[in-house]
């Protein structure tokens, strides 16, 4: 069954060993903030320094796997249709619309929404950690400057992630202007 995170909220859920994450942008344009814990022990979760060391690239897609803070895989990409992730930004928050959209009005972002989505779990603020942010296009240059641009993603797009042990999914729809074009729009997903 597929259910649908709207616009600018997030949704948190427990994905058990061997089960599949299907992760859909059913408009196109639209980045997911995904994070993953240890349902064992929520102090192991997704680490972007690790993964970046381990799979030797940032550009992560089919094949590659998604580590720990205590160096164990999480999840796998099984398939990619889109194949542009982000694994260097943090998830949006009150602060990246003070500091970045000082004309716009202050949202609590996919920070503030993935809070109260892990609350359940007894995941709290200071324990959220950089975010896999699924179909972000972010691009660095030679010199290791960084953009945001809008996601290349068409309407159904999607990513599927293998989950390598028992865990709990954090999952928004992203609220922040430039990392979605400037609008916003739902994500879809299912457990496989």
């Amino acid at each position: 069954m597929t259910e649908r995170i709207n616009p600018r909220s997030g949704a948190a859920f427990k994905l058990a060993k061997g089960a599949t994450l299907c992760v859909i942008d059913p408009e196109g344009g639209q980045v997911s903030d995904l994070l993953a814990f240890s349902s064992a022990d929520p102090g192991e979760v997704i680490s972007n320094g690790r993964t970046f060391d381990y799979e030797e690239t940032i550009r992560l897609t089919i094949g590659n796997r998604l580590w720990s803070n205590r160096s164990n895989p999480l999840l796998e990409i099984v398939d990619d249709s889109c194949g542009v992730h982000d694994f260097l930004l943090t998830p949006c928050s009150e602060a990246t619309f003070r500091h970045f959209y000082a004309d716009k009005p202050v949202h609590r972002g996919c920070f503030g929404n993935l809070v109260e989505a892990l609350a359940p779990y007894g995941i709290n603020a200071d324990t959220i950690p950089v975010a896999f942010n699924l179909f972000m296009n972010v691009p660095v240059d030679g010199e290791g400057k960084i953009r945001v641009l809008p996601p290349t993603t068409k309407a159904g797009d999607l990513i599927r992630l293998r989950a390598l042990t028992d865990l709990i999914i954090g999952l928004t729809a992203c609220s922040a202007y430039d990392s979605c074009g400037g609008s916003f729009k739902p994500i879809d997903y299912r457990i496989e």
